[in-house]
């Protein structure tokens, strides 16, 4: 069974609940809220007391036999999360009790109430964020991290390219990349609200917020008059706004696709690839 998970086979005196599926599906045909049994936590072993797990695009996948890593059935879902530690095996030497806690790998099962994990299992996190942020650290800015870091070598002054960027990785994104110092170029669809949203993009360090029509416009152009051509694009939609991206790419830069929103392929211009 996957990690923390113990199917009830006796009438339980607590109510710990989860969200099981024992098939592939789709979630709302699938996934079942379920009493689990908790006991107390072996010598290398943490009990956890969930304070709250989002929903991620992964999270769906899985539950759907997508997603590359695939738990053994039957499991619960929920690959991330924050909760607090409640109690700890005797040999346990990295956490007590009161810590906040978030997974280390994909998979763990975080849409329940209470679990029991290996220690190894678990990283600590301050207790002084938002509970948002600390059940969103494990995924969206961990990617953001090794996207700007891991394939090209970004330094101060230097610009980046994305799309999706008011996803979680988008925002995350701009974070970090404002605090290297570097210029991050924003693609969002257009949308009723769409100021709003380019003033909470301007917040959180967003250099230039643009929309996918202004993307394909002979005005952007002009942008790179004071801002330099990205030297990495990140792409989590595919289609034409990935096409579009690529025009305004450096010579010789990278584009690194890490989703496929819009369900179409990547196409790219013959332009592009000559050298």
């Amino acid at each position: 069974m996957w990690p923390g998970l113990r199917m009830i086979r006796r009438q339980l005196s607590s109510a710990v609940r989860g969200l099981v599926y024992e098939k592939h599906g789709e979630p709302a045909q699938v996934l079942r809220l379920q009493r689990l049994e908790v006991g107390s936590p072996a010598d290398y072993e943490v009990a956890v007391k969930m304070l709250a797990a989002p929903i991620n695009p992964s999270d769906i996948n899985m539950i759907q036999g997508t997603y590359a890593l695939l738990p053994q059935l039957p499991a619960v879902g929920g690959n991330e999360g924050v909760g607090v530690v409640a109690e700890v095996g005797h040999h346990v030497s990295s956490l007590r009790p009161g810590d906040w806690v978030i997974p280390v790998d994909a998979g763990l099962g975080t849409w329940r109430s209470e679990g029991v994990f290996s220690e190894a299992a678990l990283v600590r996190v301050p207790s002084d964020i938002s509970i948002e942020i600390a059940a969103t650290l494990s995924v969206n800015p961990c990617t953001a991290y090794r996207l700007l870091s891991d394939f090209e070598t970004l330094r101060p002054g230097d610009s980046v390219i994305q799309n999706a960027s008011n996803s979680g990785v988008g925002q995350a994104v701009i974070q970090i990349a404002a605090s290297l110092g570097i210029t991050t170029i924003n693609i969002v669809r257009d949308r009723p609200e769409l100021q709003s949203l380019v003033q909470r993009l301007h917040d959180l360090g967003a250099d230039h917020v643009i929309t996918e029509e202004q993307l394909r416009k002979p005005e952007m152009k002009d942008l790179f008059k004071t801002c330099p051509r990205p030297r990495l694009a990140l792409n989590c939609v595919g289609g034409k706004s990935t096409t579009e991206m690529l025009r305004h790419l450096d010579y010789g830069g990278t584009m690194v696709t890490y989703g496929g929103m819009a369900k179409q392929p990547v196409t790219v211009p013959v332009m592009s690839l000559c050298t």
